[in-house]
């Protein structure tokens, strides 16, 4: 079973946010088994732009990690944008186990 750490650096945590998270990472792990751990880092960043909203995922798992990041206005696109990245990174190494 894959272990979710959630970091939120400077702002304060947030339930909302941590369930929205967990909502979207779970199904990741009963796709794919050989999961082992998701660290994921919700941060606020000083941008005058506008885009202050960051998030990054490592994903543990057997070869190399998976890491994707992205800035947006709101939390909930950062999150979902990124677990659209790392999904797009998973499917590409399921496919090279499983032509081995």
């Amino acid at each position: 079973m894959m272990t979710t750490e959630i970091q939120f650096v400077k702002i304060a945590t947030s339930d909302a946010l941590t369930t929205y998270i967990h909502n979207k990472i779970d199904p990741l792990a009963t796709k794919y088994p050989w999961l082992i751990k998701a660290q994921v880092f919700i941060k606020k960043l000083n941008d005058p732009k506008g885009k202050t909203c960051s998030c990054e995922i490592e994903m543990s798992l057997p070869g190399p990690r998976i890491y994707a990041s992205s800035i947006e206005e709101n939390y909930e696109v950062a999150v979902k944008n990124t677990i659209s990245d790392i999904e797009k990174q998973l499917k590409k190494r399921k496919e090279s186990m499983t032509s081995h």
